[in-house]
């Protein structure tokens, strides 16, 4: 089956709850980059957090972009998601295995660090997009979405993100939830949940056991009080094409442009997000070169 995202609202709409089988998702992202299990990870975890970030507060065309450094062996993640499900990212060192942590888990922490921020920029269709960013508290991952939505977008929240890597390196799960307490929401209901979210197993561990995001809602809230609103398919997808690559290359200055025609005969471009690979001839580059030098002398 297909990865699909859960969207709900409980106690009578005083909480909002999301919920997602990212596994397909996550493991496309896995094989595309070839990531080792830590790295796997926190990618993973980057990936499933942007598409429940993205699916609670973007519509219609809207984008957004999250960035994780925390000065872990892993380097700079980057993660693109919009409003219809889909999202594409990559890590900066994707070769990267850790000895597991005190937990006997993967060590997120370890590869991601927490000397660093956390960064999500919205392109809401207006002229300048909109970025939040706060500092990593966790390097878990979890905690840091749930601390930017507290501090960036004044949301009180909890972020679950897992990811069940296999020993091959293949990923056998990958999921997490988000809640987000609306306006209103009583004292006892806020209790209730904070109970049962300190006694729930791991996501991973959850989905292992063959449980859906459904699933997972109804451990954490109770099914009584969950009313599903919406399911989406989710899924990786990247939208790079040679037409996009071709717009960059216009903009580099000339001298550039001479010195790939002149020395490598032409230029490759790769997409850090699937790895495709675009070549561009030397006549291409010095048609690029020709016009811009038109338009220099024109005026």
């Amino acid at each position: 089956m297909s990865d699909y995202l859960v969207k709900s609202l409980a106690f009578d709409g005083q909480i909002r709850a999301y919920a997602v089988d990212a596994t397909e998702t996550v493991s496309k992202a896995q094989q595309l980059h070839d990531t080792w299990s830590a790295a796997s990870a926190a990618l993973g975890r980057s990936l499933i957090g942007t598409l429940l970030l993205s699916s609670a507060s973007l519509q219609g065309d809207e984008k957004m972009t999250v960035k994780i450094n925390g000065n872990g062996p892993v380097g700079g993640i980057v993660v693109d998601g919009n409003a219809n499900g889909t999202v594409k990212g990559y890590v900066q060192h994707p070769h990267i295995h850790l000895p597991l942590n005190d937990k006997n888990k993967i060590d997120v922490r370890g590869a991601v660090g927490t000397d660093g921020f956390l960064a999500v920029t919205k392109d809401l269709g207006l002229k300048e997009p909109f970025t939040g960013q706060v500092p990593l508290v966790s390097g878990e991952l979890g905690e840091d979405f749930t601390y930017y939505l507290a501090k960036s977008e004044q949301i009180p929240s909890s972020v679950g993100l897992s990811v069940f890597v296999n020993n091959d390196n293949t990923i056998k799960t990958a999921g997490g939830f988000m809640l987000q307490v609306m306006p209103g929401a009583k004292d006892e209901v806020l209790d209730q949940v904070e109970k049962r979210l300190n006694e729930i197993p791991m996501v991973s561990e959850m989905m292992n056991a063959g449980k859906k995001p459904e699933d997972i809602l109804n451990e954490i809230l109770g099914a009584e009080n969950v009313k599903i609103l919406d399911k989406m398919d989710v899924s990786y997808y990247c939208d790079c094409s040679r037409e996009r690559f071709w717009n960059v290359l216009k903009t580099l200055p000339v001298d550039q442009l001479k010195e790939m025609a002149d020395e490598d005969h032409g230029a490759e471009a790769v997409c850090h997000f699937c790895g495709k690979k675009y070549h561009f001839s030397e006549k291409e580059l010095n048609d690029i070169i020709t016009k811009k030098q038109a338009k220099k002398d024109k005026k």
